[in-house]
Parts: structure tokens; sequence; C-alpha cells
């Protein structure tokens, strides 16, 4: 337990007391609204001790409660105090239910507007409305109180050339631009730290797993942009890598500069931005136009040099992943069961013989037995990692972030013998992994038309799993990039050749085993003899799958084919790479497999 939990939400009490407050809502988010949030701006842990990647609490003067969702339940009440919190589901009990339950009418509700989407904002006021009311503050309080706070993390910015990025600076903004007077706009904010990094060709590591600097920009219908990032970070080589037009500002020039856009017609992304920079926009009679962030989709479309990077790095990735896997299967053989971490840190370990990699692309999922049937299970949050278990399985989902491109991997692996049990549920996986490698589609086709494909043959025996089958992934940015991805949920955006998706099926059984196989997955034409244009995947990943886990009688010859093919271009590309035992136990993983085999 985190020892100084109550006595925190005490001085946040004062401060509600002092401010005339009823209480105070703490989202996990920081004001860059992203994926991934630097440790000096992880003010919900700082309050409640809950180190997980999503949830929220809320304070008021009598009681507190925090809000996180069904991968987190379990953690929770391990890490945060049930005498200072109640524990709720932020599903099924939401945040804005229980101040309304918990308040009375005419209270008032303490927010920082920088922490929440300015799509929460304008939903949450209207769902409260008549029984409390939301309030902006200007500072946060947390801010104030911890004194201990973690420095900011200032990383190097790499300038990306051509080669790495394929299209200059420049011409990303004439593109931008051109959107954003499409739109009948003057400006547009760009939130989106993938987006501001992809637009100027620069990366950082301000945020571990995601090489991106924290940072802010607008970008003009005159193809010029004002930069918000301390000028002295920048390397003298910024201003001739990104051309003229780039105007750098301290970063607390946002406010000002928002401010000019008075009776200007900014473009504003409500659903990534933070509510802060609306409010200012507004007060200043700018007018907001609504629309997605104008970078989205061009930097979702992989140019020519970006798939050819993608591809490069998937293959030595694949060697790394080739020598963790021969270790692995060694170290069972010699009777070593390892515990989680020292299995995540010995993958990490390969990857990082490749002097390229700049960062994991997330933390590595190393669960063993029945702890990978928590798809979203990490072992640093547990009191001690699990171990392996013989005729059992083992989930490694992993990947790195390399100057080429991203990687994400997932593999199940084989300990000991597995049974007859195992080896169907991974097969129906198999099938359905195949099924989606395997689609043709036309041009409009979006991922949750797809999704049925890999869930078919689970579908068919009364399984299935309960998370998306696929998200997008950057070129060496973010492993989750929209807008794209294949779920069951409607996703109105259609795939385009250049897309990178995973391609991730599942199924897991309660405290006995998780299987998942995922590869990424280009979205490229497919040459036909029809009268339209047809597009497919072209598997990017380059690892072999755990062949023991497979029944083979049930798979039909097209899948069969699917498979061999898929090993022998993971041999041909990936054997030049290793040798030795490495390059035996590859050719063994990958050796054609028939129906007598």
């Amino acid at each position: 337990m985190h020892p100084q939990t109550s006595q925190r939400v005490e001085q946040l009490r004062t401060w509600l007391a002092q401010q005339d407050f009823d209480a105070l809502i703490i989202p996990h988010e920081d004001e860059f609204l992203g994926e991934y949030i630097p440790e000096h701006n992880e003010r919900l842990h700082w309050v409640t001790g809950f180190t997980g990647s999503a949830g929220a609490a809320v304070i008021t003067k009598e009681k507190a409660a925090i809000f996180v969702d069904g991968r987190y339940t379990v953690q929770v009440r391990k890490q945060v105090p049930a005498d200072v919190f109640e524990y709720r589901h932020l599903h099924e009990e939401p945040l804005l239910e229980w101040i309304k339950d918990s308040l009375t009418s005419g209270s008032k509700v303490a927010i920082d507007p920088r922490m929440h989407t300015a799509q929460w904002l304008k939903t949450a006021s209207k769902n409260v409305e008549g029984v409390v009311t939301l309030e902006a503050i200007a500072t946060n309080p947390i801010d104030e109180l911890w004194l201990d706070r973690p420095e900011v993390k200032v990383s190097d910015v790499r300038l990306m050339s051509l080669e790495f990025v394929g299209k200059s600076s420049e011409d990303k903004r004439k593109e931008i631009a051109k959107e954003v007077s499409k739109k009948k706009a003057d400006a547009a904010l760009l939130t989106q730290l993938d987006s501001i990094c992809w637009l100027l060709n620069i990366r950082g590591l301000d945020v571990s797993r995601l090489p991106v600097l924290l940072s802010h920009a607008i970008i003009h219908a005159d193809e010029s942009v004002d930069f918000f990032l301390e000028p002295s970070r920048l390397p003298a080589e910024f201003n001739a890598h990104v051309g003229q037009g780039v105007r750098v500002h301290q970063p607390d020039a946002l406010q000002e500069t928002l401010e000019s856009l008075a009776g200007k017609k900014v473009l504003v992304d409500s659903a990534t931005s933070n509510a802060w920079m609306s409010l200012v926009l507004s007060n200043a009679n700018a007018q907001i136009i609504e629309a997605s962030d104008p970078c989205l989709l061009p930097k979702a479309a992989k140019n020519e040099t970006e798939k050819a990077g993608m591809r490069a790095c998937h293959v030595r990735d694949g060697a790394a992943m080739a020598k963790f896997l021969t270790w692995f299967d060694a170290e069972i053989e010699a009777g070593n069961l390892h515990d989680e971490a020292v299995l995540a840190d010995k993958l990490q370990a390969f990857r990082e013989e490749d002097a390229s990699l700049a960062d994991l692309s997330f933390d590595t999922i190393s669960a063993a037995a029945g702890n990978a049937a928590m798809c979203h299970y990490n072992h640093q949050n547990q009191p001690e990692p699990g171990k392996l278990q013989m005729n059992s399985l083992y989930l490694v989902d992993s990947g790195g972030q390399y100057p080429d491109g991203t990687t994400d991997i997932t593999r199940t692996l084989a300990v000991g013998t597995p049974s007859d049990d195992i080896k169907q549920q991974f097969t129906l996986v198999l099938k359905g992994h195949i099924g989606l490698a395997n689609a043709r589609f036309p041009k409009g086709t979006c991922g949750h038309q797809l999704d049925i494909l890999a869930r078919q043959h689970l579908w068919a025996q009364g399984y299935d799993y309960d998370h998306g089958t696929g998200h997008g992934v950057g070129h060496f940015l973010s492993v989750h990039e929209g807008p794209q991805r294949i779920a069951k949920v409607v996703n109105n955006t259609a795939l385009l050749p250049g897309m990178v998706l995973s391609n991730e099926p599942g199924y897991y059984r309660a405290d006995e085993f998780g299987i998942r196989i995922e590869n990424l997955e280009l979205v490229v034409e497919i040459e036909t003899q029809g009268d339209f244009s047809v597009l497919g995947f072209e598997s990017l990943t380059r690892c072999p799958i755990d062949k023991r886990l497979i029944n083979v009688d049930m798979l039909n010859r097209p899948e069969l084919a699917w498979l061999n093919n898929y090993h022998q271009k993971v041999w041909n590309e990936v054997s030049p790479l290793v040798d030795g035992e490495v390059k035996e136990w590859l050719k063994q993983a990958t050796a054609e497999l028939s129906y007598e085999s």
C-alpha cells in the first residue's frame, strides 16, 4: 500500500474546502492525452498509488472512489487502500453517475480542463446538467502539493532523414495545409504527439515506449507552423531540416498564440485535443470547426520508404525473436523453468543486440500458464512474477522501436507437451489468423467488415475473445496508431494501401492458459483478372509459429499452404542473420509441415 495515500487525500480535501469545491476529478491522462504518460505527469498514481494505464479517481469532502476497467480489478485492490477509496468499475459504474449519487444538488466539481478531451467535457457537462456543475480550474492542486515530483525527462531531438521517412517536412506541410483549406479553416490545432513528429520529421524519447517529443503545434493554411517546444532543445540543423515557415516558441507561449487566432476559423479534433485549448479559443472568439486531425490518414498510409523500413526492421526483429526462442527451448529442455521477468529481460537483451533499437514499443507482456488468460497482463504489477509450468503455455507479446519502423509480435509457446485440448484451441486461433491474413477485399472496406474472418472458427465451436483483432501501427511512432482498426466495433475508416495493422486473434481460459498469434500486416494492392482493384495483406512479421501446438488435421490445404509458405519466407530472410544453434533451431521451426508429420 502507498503509505501517504490517506495523507494526500486529506491535503486535497483541505484544498477543496479552501477553494469552495465539493469534489475533484483526477483522470489518469495528462495534457497531451497520449496512450503513455511520462513519470512526472502520473498524477493519479501520486494520489492513489495505482500504477495501471487507465483509470480515474474522484475525491469529495467525505468520500473517495477509484474507477478502473476489468484489466485492473485485481491490481487496484493490491495497490489502493480500501479504507480510503471505494473500488468502482469504469464502465459498469461510470464516474459521473457516482458523482451524481454522492453529491447534493448544486454541488461544484473541479476539473483540470487540460486533462480531459474537449469532447468529454461537452458530453459530461450535459450528463450532469441540473444536478452538479463542472468547473474548470486554472491550476492543478496536485502540481502544487507534489513536492518530490520527478524531473521532466528531456531526450535528444532526432532529425529523421529522407532515407528513413521518404518525404520532406515541407511536402507534408503543403499536403496538410491543403486539407485545412478544404475544410474552410485558417489553421488546425495539432495535439497528437505522433502527428507533430510525423509532420516535422522529428522523433524523441520524452515518453517511455513512444518516440515523440512533448509538444504542441498549430498548422496554418499558408503551410506555416507554430511549434511549441523549448527552443534550446533543438539541434542547430533543425531550421535547415524543416525548411522555411516553422516558428519555434516556448511552451508557455501557447495560450497567447491561441488567443491570437481571434476571429479565425480553427480546425479542432475534440476527440484528441484537451478541453483547455477549446476553452481558450472560444474565449478569444475564434470559430471552432470540428474535424479529425488532418495528419491521421496521411501518416497511417505509409510511403514506399516507410514500407521498406517496416519490412527491414521486422527481419532484424525476427532474428532477435529466433535467438530468444532457441534459448527458451534449450532452457526448458534443461529443466530451467524461469519466471516471467527473467524471460522478458532476456528477450529485451536479444533485441538490444541490434544497435539501432531506440526503445521497446510497449512493456513486454510475458505471461506463463494462467496469467496469459489476462490479455493485458503485466508481470511488473504483480507481487511476484509467475513461473513457467510444464505441459502448459507461455505467451509473449513484445515489440521494438527502430528508426526504420515499429514492431509488435505475439507468440504462444509450448512448455513441455501440450494437451489435445490446447492444440485444438491454438489451431482454431491459427485458422482465424490465416483467414484474415489471406483476406481479399475491395477498396472502401473497413476493419469491422473483416473482423469475422478472424473469429469464424472460434465462433463455430462456441468460443470468442474479448478484444479487438487489429490496431494500426505507426512508423517509428505509436505502436497503437489510429484511425484504422479491425474489431467488432464499427470503425468507418476505410483501409488504404500502406496502412499497417496487427492481426491478433486469441483465446483465453481463466486461470489455465491464454493463446494469441500476432503478426503485423501491410495493406497492399493485389493483381487480379477482374475489373476492379482489390486489396489484401502482406505479413511483415518474420518469426515461426509454434508447430508443436498445431493439430494439422484441423487445417485445410490452403491453410497448410499458407503456413508453409510463411515459414519459408521466415527462413529465407532471417537465416542469413543468424548462425550456429540459432540457425539450426530456425531450420527445424520453419521446416515444412504435412498431414503425415
